[in-house]
């Protein structure tokens, strides 16, 4: 434990750079909230080296796709009034639906403010071509900030999509303007990420990856935080954190759609560690923003002021958060999420 601990406060060293300042002060020299023509603004963090500055919470798509168009409206609304501008969504979020919702209630009014990306899980160019037109035409945008390759699966998944031409779409999507940024996601290894870094991270291609931070995975023998996290920083990638609550799987039971999904038969939360816990991990790895499922405006709440509050934690404080450090991890009953 003592050499995990001693890794991971290391990893919480490089935090504070890609932190930036919050409740700055005015001329008179009274403190004031960054803020845009919406309101105050969620702290900002860097966006590894592309010089973009993006809010450290962001909203979630997938739960965008598949809650109910009232929730889906309210939680755009509301997270705009809380300060949050980074907004996730894939092609294939809710057959389509999270990206049309955005182009519904995001896109018209806010558009200028908000930093959005989308994903494809496309094997090929081809496939890749037409995901991204798609993508685009859903928004009713004529740009993406972000593009990402998504859900690499396995070292051969990577090998197989660069094979195919995905890499060249991406390529091409950049110097048709019609992504700002290129970036790749994956949920099951951490290896398919190592790969992707290795065969293409020194083509200056990639500026962002997604991947699962939590505490469940930095106890892992196969563990995201561990392997890929100093290989993204070294490579200048911004770091856009999912899976924080291992998508609820520490809660004991999801539910969607008000039916129960799936019921774990002993759940992490409270008997290891709290909520709060939980996301001041994830925020006190070197992450540019953490991506949270929010399908109504309550879940956003409670997600904005935990945000918050990481800020107020000392330094002792976050270094404790380790301590509760999940020695069963590779069990698989948190982390379905790496095989599923």
């Amino acid at each position: 434990m003592g050499s995990r601990r001693d890794f991971l406060e290391s990893l919480m060293l490089l935090t504070p750079g890609v932190m930036l300042p919050w409740n700055i002060k005015d001329r008179m020299g009274n403190p004031t909230q960054d803020s845009d023509r919406w309101g105050p603004l969620l702290p900002k963090r860097k966006l590894g080296s592309t010089g973009i500055e993006v809010s450290m919470l962001g909203v979630g798509g997938y739960h965008v796709g598949w809650t109910t168009e009232k929730d889906a409206q309210a939680v755009v609304e509301k997270a705009i009034q809380q300060g949050i501008r980074f907004f996730d969504s894939a092609y294939s979020y809710g057959d389509g639906q999270s990206e049309r919702r955005y182009g519904k209630y995001l896109i018209p009014k806010y558009r200028e403010d908000v930093f959005i990306m989308s994903k494809s899980t496309a094997p090929d160019y081809a496939t890749a071509r037409k995901e991204l037109e798609e993508s685009l035409r859903r928004y009713g945008v004529d740009q993406l900030d972000l593009w990402q390759i998504h859900s690499l699966r396995s070292p051969e998944d990577t090998d197989s999509r660069i094979q195919n031409g995905v890499l060249r779409l991406a390529e091409e999507a950049l110097k048709e303007g019609k992504a700002r940024y290129i970036g790749f996601t994956g949920h099951v290894s951490p290896y398919a990420h190592l790969r992707m870094i290795e065969q293409a991270g020194k083509s200056g291609l990639f500026s962002t990856l997604q991947m699962p931070i939590n505490l469940v995975d930095a106890a892992s023998e196969h563990s995201f935080v561990q392997l890929v996290i100093p290989k993204a920083v070294e490579a200048g990638l911004g770091l856009l954190a999912m899976k924080t609550l291992a998508d609820g799987r520490f809660f004991g039971k999801k539910v969607m759609e008000e039916k129960t999904v799936w019921e774990a038969e002993t759940p992490v939360i409270p008997t290891k560690f709290s909520v709060a816990d939980a996301i001041h991990f994830s925020y006190s790895m070197p992450i540019s923003t953490l991506i949270t499922g929010a399908e109504n405006v309550a879940f956003l709440d409670e997600k904005v002021t935990l945000a918050k509050s990481y800020l107020t934690l000392e330094d002792k404080d976050r270094s404790q958060i380790i301590e509760s450090l999940i020695p069963d991890a590779n069990e698989g009953k948190i982390e379905y999420y790496k095989t599923a």
